[in-house]
């Protein structure tokens, strides 16, 4: 038997239980891996809370850092003492876990396995808004919300190293600094300013290419407002709620805007690609391009404590728990 969290009803934190599992031994393709650090992310709370639906009982969490125990037969892709991290979730909120040997991702001597547990979902989600779904370059002006979180951090470093104008917002005065020394040429408190009027007379009164939101209800329509016509709104994620029903044909009002609502996992949709992105954001952390900043850390036992401090906006780049 193993530890694990378990949640038997959704709800707030208060629903994450620390119980044993039986993990078992891995079958033909699959790998047994012991978690040495796993990532914490906006996207496990709604998995928790049911805003995602899935089958309960659950064990949250969608990446983490690991050796190899056992494989199963068929098995090519790792060995058993090799270092590896994967996204597949939920599930990650355990000692052990069995997962699927083409997900697993070896990770190079460079990397340490609490950077790398930090970074498969968040560096991966910024290498494919920065590299794939805009391409961002020198003659893009650029504005991402939440910058000081996980994701932002790791986006701020990437959008300055291909020469973009990049203007952040955050929610406090810690937050504007800590996000201005990770790339960002202008962050925005958007406790004290206008965040639309801001980042335009920043952008010398011009609107700008793309903005990236992962905030969701409290930064729609206003992100719309920043746009140039033709420019391209990324919503990811929605961590103060969802973009509520809306009629499209803003879009057209607003300057003929392009919407998109992308994911990590159509982005990735095979080994070769995953791979291929995974080495990019490694040569970048091991070049120092990008460092990675883990600022929380707990036991997986105080799960609930992440949650809590996750959802009340008290937390700044990465957050692992450690088994």
């Amino acid at each position: 038997m193993v530890k694990a969290i378990q949640v038997h009803t959704t709800g707030g934190p208060e629903v994450m239980a620390f119980e044993d599992i039986e993990v078992g031994q891995p079958g033909p393709g699959q790998a047994l891996v012991r978690h040495t650090a796993i990532g914490v992310n906006f996207i496990d709370t709604y998995f928790r809370s049911g805003q995602y639906k899935t089958a309960l009982p659950l064990i949250p969490g969608n990446e983490a850092a690991g050796v190899i125990e056992a494989i199963g037969d068929g098995v090519t892709e790792v060995a058993v003492g090799d270092r590896v991290a994967y996204l597949d979730g939920p599930g990650t909120y355990a000692e052990q876990r069995i997962v699927k040997a083409d997900k697993l991702i070896p990770l190079p001597a460079g990397i340490n396995d609490e950077i790398a547990a930090a970074i498969m979902l968040k560096g991966l989600t910024a290498q494919y808004l920065l590299r794939r779904t805009f391409k961002v370059s020198a003659e893009h002006t650029v504005l991402f919300h939440a910058a000081a979180g996980g994701v932002g951090l790791i986006f701020g470093q990437w959008a300055k190293h291909l020469r973009a104008t990049v203007i952040g917002t955050a929610g406090s005065a810690e937050k504007v600094e800590l996000a201005l020394t990770h790339g960002y040429d202008h962050v925005i408190n958007y406790r004290e300013e206008d965040f639309v009027a801001r980042a335009v007379e920043l952008n010398h009164g011009s609107k700008l290419d793309v903005v990236y939101d992962s905030v969701g209800k409290d930064t729609f329509p206003g992100s719309l407002d920043v746009l140039k016509p033709l420019g391209m709104f990324v919503t990811f994620g929605q961590s103060s709620g969802p973009i509520p029903p809306f009629d499209i044909g803003i879009l057209n009002a607003k300057g003929s805007l392009f919407m998109t609502r992308p994911s990590l996992w159509a982005y990735n949709p095979d080994r070769e690609t995953l791979l291929a992105a995974a080495a990019e954001l490694f040569e970048l952390i091991a070049g120092g391009i990008i460092t990675v900043d883990i600022h929380q850390r707990f036991d997986l036992k105080d799960a609930r404590a992440a949650h809590e401090a996750l959802e009340s906006r008290q937390t700044t780049g990465a957050t692992i728990l450690m088994p």
